[in-house]
């Protein structure tokens, strides 16, 4: 499939990509679309924009906090998918993956989802409470559409299970380096490299890693072995910051967190090699 996340990870060049988490709404609906041009300005390679839901099962209190404040501010999938149409009119490239929980999609219609989210420019979904088992009533309209279904892999996820999940996944897996939620403790280089290397070897997807990753160090040991490093807690607590403080300017606070982000993560192969 030629589409613009397989067309991102092949312009990598070698290098791991820098894959950003925002909630959508988050603080408000009208600051969502400068702060996902404020990640790309940044150096985010990939957006995953959060649907916020009132009973998140993976989210930690940062991303909890941050639903919370979306939902507040009034964000309903409808509006997210607004938000996109209007980001597309200045992006046509950076991918956008809508992360979130499968009863907002299933109270939409997956079909009319699935139509509406293609056509406001969403390339995927990740669906933290999908199991494989369930997809049914879901890939075919995601399918039908041309969008990805990201799947999620932990390390729990063992030779016998792996298949079930990689089953109909597209578009890259994302790693959840630690049990847990969101935001909790960080996984050890080690444990990754090995968790990178038994994936790569049952999949040709890109292997992106997340949970738990905070700095730019972390963020740099992480892009030494995985195709890319997802970052989402941190910025979303920044956000937060940055709107109690009344900031004027929440999306170049983004940009320039983003950015050191960006750089640990595009130098840490060259270190490497050095």
């Amino acid at each position: 499939m030629s589409d613009r996340l397989s067309r991102r990870f092949a312009a990598l060049d070698g290098r791991a990509g820098l894959v950003t988490f925002v909630c959508g709404g988050d603080p408000s609906p009208e600051l969502t679309a400068p702060i996902l041009h404020a990640l790309v300005a940044g150096g985010a390679d990939i957006i995953e924009v959060g649907m916020p839901f009132t009973d998140p099962m993976a989210d930690g209190p940062a991303i909890q906090a941050g639903n919370i404040r979306a939902l507040g501010a009034g964000i309903s999938l409808k509006k997210l998918l607004a938000i996109v149409t209007d980001f597309r009119t200045r992006d046509a490239d950076t991918p956008l993956i809508l992360m979130g929980y499968v009863n907002p999609i299933l109270a939409y219609g997956p079909d009319r989802f699935a139509s509406d989210a293609r056509a406001a420019g969403l390339d995927g979904v990740i669906l933290v409470d999908l199991p494989p088992e369930e997809a049914d009533e879901m890939l075919p309209a995601l399918n039908g559409s041309g969008l990805h279904l990201v799947r999620l892999a932990t390390p729990t996820t063992d030779a016998a299970r792996l298949p079930a999940v990689l089953e109909g996944a597209s578009g890259f897996l994302y790693y959840v380096a630690v049990a847990g939620i969101t935001g909790a403790n960080s996984a050890q280089a080690s444990d990754i490299a090995a968790a990178v290397a038994r994936l790569k070897a049952s999949t040709a997807l890109p292997v992106a890693v997340g949970f738990g990753v905070k700095t730019p160090a972390q963020a740099a040991a992480i892009a030494r072995h995985a195709d890319a490093v997802v970052v989402g807690s941190a910025i979303v607590d920044l956000v937060g910051s940055a709107h109690a403080r009344q900031s004027n300017d929440i999306p170049g606070e983004v940009e320039a967190f983003v950015s050191t982000l960006s750089a640990a993560v595009r130098s840490a192969r060259l270190e490497t090699a050095a």
